[in-house]
């Protein structure tokens, strides 16, 4: 029996042409969350001199992002679900945007781990909200494609975020960097809030120069959410989506916190040269989002069932991820930069598919539940790698923290193939079909 008939997998109609503009503005807002979230990481040898903070110290100051990022995901998820996507993603980006502006205002480690926790919370909704976006406005055969164009963004605003970051600290200071970051998302919340359909009819705001009436594009919000938590959480397909985040996204946050002080202490890279230098891994992660959803939706344009495309994608990825643990016994910087570059070309390539399961296995109205709760899963063991992380370097060496990294790759996908089983929609009885509480 197929998923109930209350949220209908959406589209065609003409295949919304509107929802190209949909996606520019997912893929600009991933920027900013990135950009926003990677100042600390990109300042923190100016923080550690600055405010005299061991890596352990370091390690507390990125956990509260990552204890609030987890804390909520899964309640935004469920918010945005019930109040559509055009406000839930419009309150999200205005949170984290004066968030990050209020880090301008720290006038210690106290203040500034607050304002670290505050940002945590905006952030964590960016992604249920895009994905149950691009779920709405996008074909299954496109979907993994339009995620992996959207997780650009991630690698993009990553790899702005060292150069860009770096000249306004030598230019202007930190306090400056935050709100100048803080205001880009306020510019975001704006244009999102002019082209983003209105309401559950979804009538067409303002009528800015250029802009046709796009109401016969956008595909209706589902009304609420069919399936109760009871169902998914006894699902093995929606465990075996949020094991695999749990143990496969400490590998993206690990470089994503740790690779500017890891170039600086292990590398010898000065504040300028990892401006110059630490943008490289991300542009090939930005490589591996484009590839990895193209190619799953391209095998199945050519025929291949969903189950195999979507798998032999998330296969190429695992086998690139290890490469972190050659980094770990490179001579040079610069090789092991290359093989940095490797494991994030491989984990964006593997991740694009993995968040596209949600949509796959279960109807739009709860994608936002499940991305929200997967997405949990994944912070949560970013913030215990995180904090282990810490630890480890001031008593040991980045070395056996990059080798555990590479041994996670194949144990989250293997804990996702074991649990979820072959991709396709999940047989829901009518007596399950209810709106989630």
């Amino acid at each position: 029996m197929s998923a109930p008939q209350v949220t209908p997998n959406i589209p065609p109609e003409g295949e919304r042409p509107w929802r190209w503009v949909i996606l520019g503005l997912i893929l600009a807002g991933t920027v900013i969350n990135y950009i926003d979230r990677q100042t600390v990481s990109v300042l923190a040898p100016q923080l550690q001199a600055d405010l005299h903070l061991s890596n352990f110290q370091y390690a507390k100051l990125t956990t509260w992002f990552l204890l609030s990022y987890t804390s909520v995901m899964w309640l935004w998820g469920a918010v945005v679900d019930r109040i559509g996507n055009r406000r839930g993603l419009a309150l999200v980006v205005g949170w984290w945007s004066v968030a990050e502006m209020a880090h301008a205002l720290a006038r210690g480690v106290g203040s500034l781990s607050v304002a670290r926790a505050a940002l945590g919370l905006g952030e964590s909704g960016h992604w249920p909200g895009a994905l149950r976006t691009l779920a709405m406005w996008f074909a299954e055969r496109q979907r993994a494609w339009a995620i992996g164009i959207a997780n650009v963004g991630a690698a993009l605003g990553s790899a702005i975020s060292p150069p860009l970051i770096v000249w306004m600290q030598l230019r202007y200071g930190w306090k400056m960097v935050f709100f100048t970051t803080g205001a880009f998302g306020l510019v975001w919340l704006a244009a999102w809030l002019a082209f983003y359909p209105r309401g559950t009819g979804f009538q067409p705001v303002g009528s800015a120069a250029g802009c046709r009436s796009h109401m016969a594009d956008a595909p209706q919000e589902p009304a609420k959410p069919p399936v109760p938590w009871s169902r998914l959480l006894r699902s093995r397909e929606v465990w075996g989506i949020v094991l695999a985040r749990f143990f496969g996204d400490p590998i993206w946050w690990l470089y994503l916190n740790w690779l500017p002080l890891y170039l600086n202490k292990a590398r010898g890279f000065s504040l300028k040269e990892i401006g110059a230098s630490a943008w490289a891994p991300y542009v090939a992660a930005g490589c591996g989002c484009f590839i990895g959803g193209w190619l799953s939706g391209r095998l199945i344009e050519h025929g291949w069932s969903v189950n195999r495309a979507r798998k032999t994608a998330i296969g190429i990825g695992t086998i690139c991820m290890p490469a972190g643990i050659a980094a770990a016994y490179a001579q040079s910087p610069y090789v092991a930069l290359a093989f940095i570059s490797v494991t994030l070309f491989g984990f964006q390539f593997w991740v694009s598919n993995v968040q596209v399961l949600p949509s796959d296995y279960l109807p739009v109205g709860v994608v936002g539940a499940v991305s929200g709760l997967s997405g949990c899963a994944a912070a949560l063991g970013a913030m215990i790698f995180n904090f282990s992380t810490g630890w480890i370097v001031d008593n040991f060496s980045y070395t056996p923290v990059l080798v555990a990294a590479g041994l996670l790759a194949p144990v989250a996908t293997g804990a996702l193939f074991l649990l979820a089983g072959r991709v396709r929609v999940l047989e829901i009885a009518p007596m399950e079909v209810s709106s989630i509480r």
